[in-house]
């Protein structure tokens, strides 16, 4: 499913705005590697889930973002069925932007973890993140993830978020 970038915005049940540092997605042209970022979170409410906003903080490749859906078992520390993706096409102007994933016909459950992960074959992009969360008092209780080709297991933060806002509808 390809999305546009667009200016509706839903109710945002659970957003994570801290900015403070960055994370990065995408083929890294240093070491030729390819890398995937994610972040996990517990649903505060049931509804279907319109839309997931990332906080752009730079774009130095632009190309093609894929942000895929997950269910995730916070107890074994493991993603589970991918339940949709997105896609946009990023370029410069995105840059200190909220970029938005469309993902409409999501039924989310109240206190049920999820996930998403994003990447990108061509595309370079430092996504807005915050380190140190327990200080900040964010409301999110998941972690931020991080992947490689080289590494699928990933590694989990939770002293790290990145900046998201989940949109849903009841």
């Amino acid at each position: 499913m390809k999305t546009e970038l667009k200016t509706t915005h839903h109710k945002a049940v659970l957003e994570q705005t801290v900015n403070n540092t960055t994370s990065w997605l995408g083929h890294r042209s240093s070491d030729n590697e390819d890398v995937v970022t994610g972040q996990t979170f517990i649903a505060p409410t049931e509804g279907d889930l319109q839309e997931i906003e990332v906080f752009s903080s730079i774009v130095t490749k632009p190309g093609k973002v894929v942000m895929t859906f997950y269910d995730f078992d916070q107890k074994l520390n493991v993603w589970g069925h991918s339940l949709g993706s997105a896609s946009v096409d990023i370029n410069n102007a995105e840059t200190g932007k909220w970029v938005s994933f469309n993902m409409p016909h999501l039924h989310l459950n109240k206190g049920q973890s999820y996930g998403f992960r994003m990447e990108s074959t061509d595309a370079y992009v430092g996504v807005g993140e915050a380190a140190g969360i327990a200080a900040t008092k964010t409301v999110n209780t998941g972690k931020e993830w991080q992947f490689t080709k080289q590494e699928k297991a990933g590694r989990s933060y939770s002293y790290f978020s990145l900046a998201f806002k989940i949109g849903m509808t009841a």
